[in-house]
């Protein structure tokens, strides 16, 4: 039976959807938590979790004893900013280690379950239960609706990241944010293919070095980058996304550690903001569960999905039939979603 959405949940859309629709612009006051609370037949605590969710995500701000107002800046599709920013001594918090005990007893259960059947060679795009746990799990948490077969697994980010360029081109201009984790610089050298380094601002990469870069192909981090530390508000994920529109550009959503924000509900991807036509979604269990589990996945958009098969669907799954079936059962059985929960708490319990 699928979960009903909490009520928080349905309210912060709402609201969400109404500010992006230019139904209350910004700087427009919001109802207050009482009014919200009495139209929606809602509890206050109810509504302030929804409001809360806003304000993370850039949408809304509180001005003391006046309320909430929008900040969202609907009107600005590419605004040009002086703001520069100057890299700062951060460290990303890694995900702490997934329990043992459960992980054990998670691996027991799959070696009774299948035997024999971890030995057989899983297809070139991982496992049919892999996929659909995870885009079973991705439209329960994360807002992402997609096909099974739009799922690609792989071995990390890293091996990941060779597949995209393999499918979209060496020949393309590949944009990156600077200061960026030193391993995304290094792979595309490696590919030999063209980069522009495009500098950060306090809320992303400046909308100036959006407007003047040719790039076909623009890789973010827009959740907490290494090693600024520097997440990407409403504001700035829909610019990105009016970006990649005007350019017909690809991006590529690097969404490595937005699994541990502090809330109960990660930002909103630009892969759901989008629809998914020119975003390609990028995530690994390597800091959600261990460093040495070298699982990731990728989503790709039905006109790259065809190039990929075209182009790299013919490399073999570099993760085991074992390793993908013990992953599934984590997450369909909840047990990685209650360790991802358990992760949150420790850390709002810690700041």
């Amino acid at each position: 039976m699928k979960k009903e959405k909490p009520a928080y949940l349905i309210l912060y859309e709402q609201i969400r959807t109404a500010i992006a629709d230019n139904v209350f612009p910004t700087g427009t006051k919001l109802p207050s938590k009482r009014a919200l609370a009495a139209d929606f037949d809602l509890s206050l605590v109810t509504v302030e979790h929804a409001l809360d969710l806003l304000e993370e995500e850039g949408y809304i701000e509180p001005k003391e004893r006046s309320g909430y107002f929008v900040s969202y800046r609907s009107e600005d599709v590419l605004p040009v900013s002086g703001e520069h920013f100057t890299p700062a001594e951060k460290s990303v918090p890694r995900g702490e280690t997934f329990p043992y005990n459960v992980l054990a007893r998670t691996i027991r259960r799959v070696l009774s379950e299948y035997q024999e059947e971890i030995l057989v060679k899983s297809p070139s795009c991982g496992l049919t239960s892999l996929q659909e746990a995870i885009a079973s799990y991705l439209a329960s948490s994360r807002g992402i609706s997609v096909r099974p077969d739009q799922i690609i697994i792989g071995s990390g980010s890293e091996y990941l990241y060779g597949l995209i360029v393999q499918t979209l081109g060496r020949e393309l201009t590949y944009g990156i944010e600077n200061p960026s984790f030193k391993t995304i610089r290094r792979m595309y050298e490696a590919n030999q293919v063209k980069l522009d380094l495009l500098r950060l601002g306090n809320n992303g990469i400046l909308s100036e070095e959006l407007k003047r870069t040719d790039a076909d192909v623009l890789h973010i981090t827009p959740y907490r980058s290494w090693p600024t530390g520097i997440t990407a508000d409403a504001s700035k994920r829909r610019e990105y996304i009016a970006w990649a529109k005007e350019k017909g550009a690809v991006i590529i959503e690097d969404d490595y550690d937005s699994e541990f924000t502090l809330t109960g509900k990660p930002a909103d991807t630009l892969f759901a903001l989008s629809g998914g036509s020119s975003v390609i979604y990028l995530c690994t269990f390597s800091t959600t569960i261990a460093p040495s589990v070298r699982i990731g996945y990728m989503i790709l958009p039905d006109p790259i999905l065809e190039q990929f098969r075209a182009r790299a669907g013919f490399y073999s799954c570099t993760v085991s039939t074992f390793s993908q079936l013990i992953l599934a059962e984590l997450i369909q059985s909840g047990d990685y979603a209650r360790h991802l929960n358990r992760m949150r708490r420790a850390r709002r319990s810690r700041r």
